[in-house]
C-alpha cells in the first residue's frame, strides 16, 4: 500500500547527513589480554579462561558487529594512570611477578583472595587500563558517542592494595579518576550489573559524591561472596559520599528479566535522572545472565540490551561499556552481541518472560529505597517507616524458613546443564532476532518548512483519496469528511503501513487534528492484524477508542479528566500538567508508565500529542527516549502539524541523535507523589511491573 507514495534513503546515509548526531561506536579489543591464564588446578579460579574474550570477540564478528564499529587500538596504561587509584606497593607487587616461575607465581597469588598471576598479567591488566581509557578518550573527545572494551583482567573487586576475585586493577575506577582529572567532570554514574558485588569500587568511591555507584549483586543475606556487611542495601557511602553509594541485594537466584528491568524502574534510573550524570561507565559483567555457574540467575541475553538503551539516554548518550564477568561461554558471547547492536542503534529486541518482579525482587527495591530516602528528592514523600521495619522481620522469615529447593533448581554444576543451557540460547537467539528494517525513519511531508536534520523519508502529496475513505468507513468516517483532514490520514498510514510491514523502523506524521489520526493509526494497526498497541495520548482526545478487547492500551496524559471516561485496565488517565520550572515528568514516566508499558509488551507503540497538551518538549522527548525499546523499536509518532519545534525534536529522537537533555530535574510534589501512589496502588495487580512495595503481600499474609 502507498509504496509509490514513498522515496528514502537508508540509515546509514542518515546518520552521514546529520550532521547533529554524535556518530559511531567504539570497540576495543586486543588478543594479547588472553596470555594471561591459570598454570596450575585451582577450582576457585579455573572458570576465569581466556576464551571468555576471544568467544565474545568471534561472535561479535559472526554477526556483522565488528565491522560496523570504530576500531580502537588497546594501549597499556601507565603507572601514573594506575597510581590515581591503586598504591606504589600493590603497583609494585604486580610488577614482580613477570620474572617469576609458576611456583613463586602460586605463592603470591595465594596472598590474595580468589586471583592468579601468569608471567604475562601485569602486561594484560595494563592492556585492560589503557584499553579502558583509550575507550573513554574517544567517547569523551567526540570521535564516538559510545563504545564497549573487551579486557581481562577485569577490575571491580580490586581494591587499592590488593587484587581480589579475578581483578588485578579496578579499570572502571580508574576510568572514574581520570575522566575528573583530564576532563573537569563532576558527575559520573558507574553502574555495575556483574553478579558479584564491586566492593573494589565501592572502597575507592565510598566518600566521593561526584561518583555515583550502584551495583546489583547476587548476595542471599551475606551467604555469597565476598560475603560482606557493606554489600547490603544499607551501606549508602561514607561522609560526603552518602547516598552516592546504592547497593541492590539479591536475596535469592533466578532473577530475571523482569527484576533487572523492574530494578531499573524503581531504583537506578530515577536516582540517575536526578544525579544528571556527564559520563556512564558500566562495569558490565554477563555472569548476570541466564547459565552462568557462579550467577545462577535467568536473566536472557536481550535483557541487556534494554538495559543498555535505558543507560544511553544519560549524559548525551556518553557511555563507556566494560567488560567484567561472565563464565558461561555462550551466555556472555550473545549478551556482549546485544550490547554492542543497542550501542549501535539497532532495535532493540522483544524481553522474553513473565513481566512480573519476585516477591524477594521487589523486598529489596523497597529497601534500598528506603534507606536512600534522606539522600534523594525523587523518595521524598515516599512513606518508608513500614518499609525499614519489615526489613528485619522479611530477614528472620527467610532465615527461618530456607528453600533450598529453589536454589537447586538454578544450578549449573555440570557439563550437561552447560550444554542445555547452550542449547536454548541457540534456539531463544533464533526466536528474538529480527532483519533490521532497511529504513530507519518515514515521515510526512513538511509541508515546505525548514527542517534541523535531513530525514530520510518524505511523502508526495498525491494520494488517492478514495482509497483512504474506504479504509476508515468502518470507523470515524464521519469525522474526516474535510478534504484536508483526508490528505493528513493519506500522508499518515502510508508511514504507519510502512512500519507495520516492517519495512521501515519507526515514523511521524503531522496532523492537523492528531487526535483523528491517532484514532485512525490504532485501529488501522489491529485491523492489520497487531495484537497489542500501546497509545501513548497527550492533550485532548476527542476519540477514545474502545479498549475492552484489550488489544489497545492508551495511557491519557491530560490537565482534566476525559469526560464520561473513567480509569480502567486498558484505559488509564494520567492528569499531570508539567512543572514551569523544570521536567517533573521523571516519576510519572519511570514510576508508572514504563512499568505499566513494559507488562503489556506492546507489538507497536504510538505517541500521539494532541491541542492542550499538558506537557513540554522535555517531557514528551522522555517518552521517546524511554519508551524507544519496545516493540522492537517500533514507535510512531502523530504530533499537531502546528508544533514545530516539538515535531523537530521528535525528528532527531526517532533518527537516532543524541539523547537531549530532558531538563531541569524538579522532584514532585506531595500531591503528584499521591497521584502516583494511588496509581499504582490502583493498577499493580493488573500490571506488576508496578511492583515497587511488598506491604500488600504481608498484610495478606
Amino acid at each position: 500500500m502507498f509504496a509509490s507514495c514513498l522515496k528514502w534513503v537508508s540509515w546509514n546515509f542518515c546518520f552521514v547527513l546529520s550532521v547533529a548526531m554524535a556518530s559511531g561506536t567504539a570497540l576495543v579489543y586486543d588478543e594479547e589480554m588472553t596470555t594471561h591464564k591459570l598454570l596450575w588446578s585451582d577450582p576457585v579460579c579455573d572458570i576465569e579462561v581466556p576464551e571468555r574474550l576471544s568467544s565474545s570477540y568471534e561472535r561479535l564478528k559472526y554477526y556483522g558487529i565488528v565491522e560496523r564499529c570504530v576500531p580502537v587500538p588497546a594501549r597499556e596504561g601507565s603507572e601514573e594512570e594506575i597510581l590515581l587509584v591503586h598504591s606504589p606497593e600493590h603497583l609494585e607487587v604486580a610488577k614482580s611477578t613477570q620474572t617469576m616461575n609458576e611456583e613463586e607465581l602460586k605463592r603470591v597469588s595465594g596472598n590474595y583472595d580468589a586471583f592468579f598471576f601468569h608471567p604475562n598479567t601485569y602486561r594484560c591488566a595494563r592492556l585492560a587500563v589503557g584499553a579502558t581509557l583509550e575507550l573513554l578518550d574517544a567517547v569523551m573527545s567526540g570521535k564516538v558517542c559510545n563504545g564497549m572494551a573487551l579486557v581481562r583482567p577485569p577490575g571491580h573487586h580490586s581494591q587499592r592494595n590488593a587484587a581480589n576475585g579475578f581483578c588485578l586493577f579496578n579499570n572502571v575506577a580508574i576510568a572514574a579518576e581520570y575522566a575528573k582529572v583530564k576532563y573537569h567532570l563532576q558527575r559520573i554514574l558507574i553502574v555495575d550489573w556483574d553478579v558479584h558485588h564491586g566492593q573494589g569500587t565501592q572502597y575507592i568511591f565510598a566518600e566521593d559524591p561526584s561518583v555515583l555507584y550502584f551495583s546489583w549483586h547476587r548476595y542471599e543475606h551475606q551467604e555469597f561472596w565476598p560475603s560482606l556487611k557493606e554489600s547490603d542495601y544499607d551501606a549508602v557511602g561514607l561522609g560526603k559520599g552518602k547516598g552516592f553509594n546504592i547497593n541492590l541485594p539479591w536475596n535469592k537466584v533466578g532473577m530475571g528479566n523482569s527484576d533487572y528491568l523492574a530494578a531499573f524502574f524503581h531504583v537506578l534510573l530515577p536516582m540517575a535522572f536526578e544525579f544528571d550524570p556527564e559520563l556512564v561507565l558500566v562495569s558490565s559483567g554477563y555472569d548476570s545472565g541466564i547459565g552462568d555457574p557462579e550467577g545462577q540467575m535467568n536473566a536472557t541475553p536481550e535483557v541487556f540490551a534494554h538495559l543498555t538503551h535505558f543507560l544511553m539516554q544519560l549524559a548525551n548518550g556518553k557511555l563507556c561499556v566494560i567488560l567484567e564477568g561472565g563464565y558461561h561461554l555462550k551466555s556472555l558471547s550473545e549478551s556482549v552481541c546485544m550490547t554492542v547492536k543497542t550501542l549501535l542503534g539497532d532495535p532493540v529486541p522483544h524481553i522474553t518472560g513473565e513481566m512480573a518482579p519476585s516477591l524477594s525482587a521487589v523486598e529489596s527495591f523497597q529497601n534500598v529505597r528506603a534507606a536512600h530516602k534522606p539522600y534523594w528528592k525523587w523518595l521524598m514523600h515516599e512513606d518508608t517507616s513500614f518499609l525499614q521495619n519489615l526489613s528485619t522481620k522479611s530477614l528472620l522469615l527467610k532465615k527461618a524458613n530456607p528453600n533450598p529447593a529453589t536454589e537447586d533448581e538454578f544450578k549449573i554444576t555440570n557439563n550437561d546443564e552447560v550444554v542445555k543451557v547452550e542449547r536454548f540460547l541457540e534456539m531463544h537467539m533464533k526466536n528474538i532476532l529480527f532483519p533490521v528494517p532497511p529504513i530507519k525513519t518515514a515521515t510526512t511531508d513538511s509541508k515546505g518548512s525548514p527542517h534541523l536534520l535531513t530525514v530520510p523519508v518524505h511523502l508526495v502529496k498525491e494520494v488517492d483519496q478514495n482509497e483512504i475513505k474506504a479504509l476508515v468507513s468502518g470507523f470515524y468516517a464521519d469525522l474526516v469528511k474535510e478534504d484536508k483532514v483526508l490528505l493528513s490520514l493519506g500522508n499518515m498510514l502510508a508511514v504507519l503501513d510502512k512500519i507495520l510491514r516492517k519495512e521501515v523502523c519507526n515514523g511521524l506524521a503531522e496532523s492537523p487534528v492528531s487526535s483523528i489520526s491517532g484514532a485512525v493509526a490504532l485501529k488501522h494497526a489491529v485491523q492489520f492484524g497487531f495484537q497489542r498497541v500501546l497509545c501513548i495520548f497527550v492533550g485532548d482526545m476527542q476519540i477514545v477508542p474502545n479498549t475492552e478487547d484489550g488489544k489497545i492500551l492508551i495511557i491519557h496524559i491530560c490537565d482534566k479528566e476525559q469526560s464520561g471516561k473513567t480509569s480502567s485496565k486498558h484505559y488509564i488517565s494520567l492528569n499531570w500538567k508539567e512543572d514551569a520550572e523544570g521536567n517533573d515528568f521523571f516519576s510519572a514516566v519511570l514510576g508508572f508508565i514504563l512499568p505499566i508499558a513494559y507488562s503489556y509488551q506492546p507489538n507497536l507503540t504510538v505517541i500521539a500529542v494532541g491541542p492542550n497538551q499538558s506537557l513540554g518538549i522535555s517531557g514528551i522527548s522522555l517518552l521517546f527516549a524511554l519508551l524507544g525499546g519496545l516493540a522492537e523499536s517500533r514507535i510512531f509518532a502523530v504530533i499537531k502539524d502546528t508544533e514545530r519545534n516539538l515535531i523537530q525534536s521528535v525528528e532527531k529522537a526517532l533518527l537516532g541523535a543524541s539523547t537531549p537533555h530532558f531538563g531541569i530535574y524538579v522532584p514532585p510534589t506531595q500531591e503528584k507523589a499521591n497521584k502516583i501512589k494511588t496509581l499504582r496502588d490502583q493498577f499493580q495487580q493488573e500490571w506488576r511491573m508496578l511492583q515497587c512495595s511488598v506491604k500488600d503481600e504481608i498484610s495478606r499474609n
